[in-house]
């Protein structure tokens, strides 16, 4: 993860402003910007994200059982994730 100013710190920044939260990450897919995520928080909770992270993915798998993705749609959308603008 690069240290720094990234392409999308600024929309994060307020993100995490408006909604008076101590920390943000955002996650943007094919945006205008190209694909990228921005993480604004404070540096203590640095170490902590990656668990955070496979966390929410957990969450996020246990919500999509039962429902079903075709191979096609998957396959569709994962150029997307990765492409560079």
């Amino acid at each position: 993860m690069e240290i720094g100013t990234g392409k999308y710190d600024q929309l994060c920044r307020h993100a995490c402003g408006e909604a008076g939260a101590i920390a943000a990450i955002l996650v943007i897919f094919d945006g205008n910007l190209g694909s990228g995520f921005s993480v604004q928080a404070p540096w203590e909770m640095t170490p902590d994200m990656p668990k955070i992270l496979r966390n929410l993915a957990a969450r996020i798998e246990e919500d999509l059982v039962g429902i079903t993705v075709s191979e096609q749609a998957l396959s569709d959308v994962e150029p997307i994730l990765f492409r560079k603008r």
